[in-house]
């Protein structure tokens, strides 16, 4: 495997903090596909109050073709509960995608959730869509 620094098919997990909620975004930040992307966390972790183990989704174990510049959005938890239940705050994510030609590559991404605890907001409701209107 090789570390991919061409932008070509560079596949992220970025967190996004909005008003208060906390998404995953996986994205393919090239203009070429990936294929059999795959995202190890290092940490075990949940999210949407506790009751789901996101490290284990199959988003992250099974994603078999990213476009290109396509990204996924997943609801993580309101910040406020997250930092309540003692998770993990420091994310270590191993992210390996495969080019169109089979070519293997990998990137580590660490996220410091640390950096959102103090921030203000204003609290919204989660609509069922998972995303503020």
């Amino acid at each position: 495997m090789r570390d991919d620094e061409r932008g070509d098919a560079g596949v992220i997990l970025d967190v996004v903090f909005d008003r208060g909620l906390l998404f995953l975004v996986l994205a393919n930040t090239g203009d070429r596909p990936a294929h059999g992307v795959r995202v190890k966390f290092g940490e075990r972790f949940s999210g949407a109050g506790g009751s789901k183990r996101i490290d284990r989704l199959a988003l992250f174990r099974k994603l078999e073709f990213l476009a290109p510049r396509k990204s996924i959005e997943v609801f993580l938890d309101r910040s406020a509960s997250y930092f309540a239940r003692g998770e993990p705050t420091l994310l270590t994510t191993a992210v390996s995608w495969r080019t169109p030609e089979g070519e293997r590559c990998r990137t580590t991404i660490v996220h410091d959730l640390e950096i959102y605890r103090d921030l203000g907001y204003i609290e919204r409701e989660v609509p069922p869509s998972g995303r503020p209107a």
